[in-house]
């Protein structure tokens, strides 16, 4: 499995101002998706977007949409969020009841399919169907709230995932979503990681264009070390 020309750095929006959404998206412009994390207050602790903003979201932003729900039930809700124009709508394996077939209805639609697991999760759930998704998300915090620390316990998870990837000849993305920053991007990298989700990172820092170039430079350094 062949890595990006250069790592895909995803910033998330839930570090934005939502008082200023658009002026925010139109900030990480040179990012690769704006991350949008939606929660339902039942399958992570917390409240955020729901389908009328990701499709006002949808219509600002000046890069595609990566949409992560943290939900019950995606296989009534996700289709939806394929259907509103996200380009990647990926779902969390524990709240699925039929993961391969909603990963086929997403790419029906003309999303790519991501599927997520939380840290406690065993990634070994994901082997027999990791040809069913474009995109695996590894979370490197326990979901539902932004600012927590890097779990690096997770990066052996990540590492074999990865390369039970490669022995299938699977292309999927292999994302990491958690503490993501200028100290902790190499790591993940080098764990096999393409595709970096980060909020205070970016929109915490002084230049936004900066932050989001310093990242994919570390994370490139990542790489050429694993």
């Amino acid at each position: 499995m062949s890595l990006p020309a250069a790592p895909r750095i995803n910033p998330s929006i839930l570090s934005a101002d939502f008082v200023n959404m658009q002026a925010d998206l139109a900030r990480i412009a040179t990012a690769d998706f704006a991350h949008v994390d939606v929660m339902d207050n039942h399958f992570v602790p917390n409240l955020t977007f729901g389908p009328q903003m990701v499709e006002r979201i949808q219509a600002t932003s000046p890069i595609p949409l990566d949409v992560h729900l943290m939900i019950d039930d995606p296989d009534r809700w996700a289709p939806g969020y394929a259907e509103l124009g996200a380009a990647s709508v990926t779902f969390h394996l524990e709240a699925a009841a039929d993961p391969v077939a909603l990963a086929r209805r997403l790419r029906d639609i003309g999303s790519r399919a991501g599927v997520a697991i939380k840290p406690g999760t065993a990634g070994d759930a994901l082997y027999d169907i990791l040809d069913e998704f474009d995109q695996v998300l590894v979370m490197t915090v326990e979901p539902g709230f932004g600012g927590q620390g890097f779990m690096s316990e997770t990066m052996p998870k990540l590492s074999a995932l990865v390369a039970e990837a490669r022995r299938r000849g699977s292309n999927a993305w292999f994302q990491v979503d958690g503490g993501i920053s200028d100290a902790t991007i190499a790591q993940a990298a080098a764990a096999g990681a393409d595709t970096f989700v980060a909020g205070s990172a970016v929109y915490g820092a002084d230049s936004i264009e900066a932050a989001i170039a310093g990242l994919r430079e570390r994370a490139r350094a990542g790489n050429l070390e694993s």
